[in-house]
């Protein structure tokens, strides 16, 4: 498969981790570097699904998770062989391409069976079994291309029939004699300038007549299989040959292993493992929804890196991260704000700046390797500054993200003050929303020592409707703090119009009666000039859970 790189912001994306994911995608293409792919790991907020909408641009491709599945390992450069060529021809065509398997296709490329060495070995047993009917399914046309012969009269050519074959080189009354024996309908003999044989065959009304070595068939006996309905053949090679090819001649769809069933590109590793190892090729054909095979994936695959690798952005905890993230390499990760425990596998580019807007970084890449930013871009890019900085009010905000906000809004033309509050309206109700989107709409998850817990945000205009759900959205919390053993989980409420906020809290008894913030209700808090989850709140709260026994 082609190399993928995903770039692709923490669970739950916010605002400025979905449009930093698709500047940066677009700036790799810029630089001709058409693997990199914009991607985000949970549903759009309000807020962001309209600015992508304003500004018409599709949205990043999303993936809910990482783990590792058949397409990142699959080969995709694979041979098929349709369902009616001979058996010989489909080895031929194994041997030719160093193909462990074949997989076995019907005329729109849907998966029927697999041929594998295994199942070869088992047809070419009971081929050279001294002891078995000499019954072989064929077709006049499969006998002539396995061959390579000529035809010198066909009849019904693509038909198969179960054939008998039989060596004419007997003196004649005895070949009669055994001939007489079998349904000659299903007959094929094989025979070399024996006259007094092939007549006998077309009278007989034999299925098929081969002559081997080009000996030549006299005009009268070609009117005769003509008016008898016998198709003849002429075998370039000896009578032993031919007899040996023959038995070759069968559709390969009859001789494949009907048994193995295909996985799909979607199917996870864990999932295809056990069948993998209960393939006797160690092989599986790959499939799409609508059947038809897209690779191969085999035991050894799974032992070689994953053709995809992953740039994370506005984000670098790996609790933050798409589930799944640690199967793969990381290249790059971005971001403004506190550094993890994190380790990769290979030396990285890692850049982390104090400012605002993981946006604000990545315009300032586009101005770095000289390339233009694009006027839906830099539109994107002014939102996503304005979206985490409350329109430049926020206290991490800094004079970087004024001036490239400045730069963008120069760009677009578009005004500052308006553009965020058309962005920050846009995200402010919740109305018509369950309590559960609400949360898990801006939620991130921490961990400070051997404790846990998460701190959800969203923007409003006014505090009033979510104090109404107030009863909803503490249960709401306190249910998701069970289900994960938190120490806490936390909603902290923006009032953009007051820069200041309130947090619900649901939590461990031994954690709240450390709060020491004012107190609007009960598990509600007044936090006088907060509006930074990153800079104002998690510090405040890390304090605190230092205080936890």
């Amino acid at each position: 498969m082609k190399n993928k790189v995903y770039i692709i912001g923490h669970r739950n994306p916010d605002t400025d981790s979905v449009v930093a994911a698709t500047a940066y995608a677009k700036l790799k293409q810029l630089m001709g570097k058409s693997e990199y792919i914009a991607a985000r790991a949970g549903k759009l907020a309000p807020q962001t699904e309209y600015i992508f909408k304003r500004f018409k641009v599709e949205p990043p491709q999303y993936i809910p998770d990482l783990l590792p599945k058949t397409e990142y390992y699959m080969n995709d450069q694979f041979v098929a062989v349709d369902e009616h060529v001979s058996l010989w021809k489909a080895v031929d065509k194994m041997v030719s391409t160093n193909a462990s398997v074949l997989p076995v296709v019907d005329k729109d490329g849907k998966y029927l069976s697999l041929l594998n060495y295994n199942a070869f070995a088992l047809n070419t047993f009971k081929i050279l079994n001294p002891k078995r009917e000499d019954i072989v399914m064929a077709s006049v046309s499969l006998i002539e291309k396995t061959l390579n012969a000529t035809p010198l009269v066909t009849f019904d050519a693509d038909s198969y029939f179960k054939c008998a074959i039989m060596i004419g080189d007997d003196d004649i009354e005895s070949f009669r004699k055994l001939l007489d024996e079998r349904h000659s309908e299903n007959i094929v003999v094989i025979t070399g300038d024996r006259e007094d044989i092939q007549r006998l065959c077309i009278e007989k009304q034999v299925r098929a007549l081969i002559i081997t070595k080009d000996y030549i068939l006299k005009k009268e006996l070609h009117e005769l299989a003509k008016k008898n309905h016998v198709s003849v053949l002429s075998s370039h090679d000896s009578t032993a040959t031919t007899a040996m090819l023959i038995e070759y001649s069968s559709p390969v769809s009859a001789m494949a292993d009907k048994k193995i069933q295909p996985v799909r590109a979607e199917d996870t590793v864990q999932k295809i493992r056990p069948l993998l190892t209960q393939s006797p090729s160690r092989c599986l054909p790959v499939v799409d929804n609508n059947n038809k095979v897209i690779g191969i994936i085999s035991e050894s695959d799974l032992l070689h890196e994953a053709n995809i690798q992953v740039i994370m952005v506005d984000h670098n905890e790996p609790q933050q991260a798409v589930e799944g993230i640690e199967h793969y390499v990381i290249q790059e990760i971005i971001d403004h704000h506190r550094v993890s425990t994190f380790s990769t596998k290979t030396p990285i580019t890692f850049i982390n700046k104090p400012v605002g807007s993981t946006a604000t970084i990545i315009a300032n890449l586009y101005r770095e390797n000289r390339v233009s930013i694009p006027k839906d871009m830099a539109s994107l890019l002014l939102c996503g500054i304005l979206s985490d900085t409350l329109i430049l009010q926020s206290g991490t905000t800094t004079d970087y993200d004024v001036t490239t906000a400045e730069y963008l809004s120069s760009i677009t033309e578009l005004d500052i003050q308006e553009l965020g509050n058309d962005i920050i309206r846009s995200g402010s109700h919740i109305g018509g929303r369950t309590t559960d989107e609400v949360i898990h709409q801006d939620m991130k998850d921490y961990t400070e020592g051997k404790h846990k817990f998460t701190v959800s945000q969203i923007e409003v205009d006014s505090t009033s409707e979510v104090l109404s759900r107030k009863t909803e959205f503490l249960s709401e919390l306190e249910n998701l703090r069970k289900a994960n053993g938190n120490l806490f989980n936390a909603l902290l409420v923006t009032d953009i119009t007051k820069l200041s906020s309130i947090m619900f809290v649901a939590g461990e008894q031994k954690f709240e009666s450390l709060m020491n913030f004012p107190k609007r209700d009960e598990h509600i808090y007044y936090l006088k000039d907060v509006v930074s989850r990153k800079k104002q709140l998690i510090p405040l709260l890390s304090e605190l859970i230092a205080g936890v026994e």
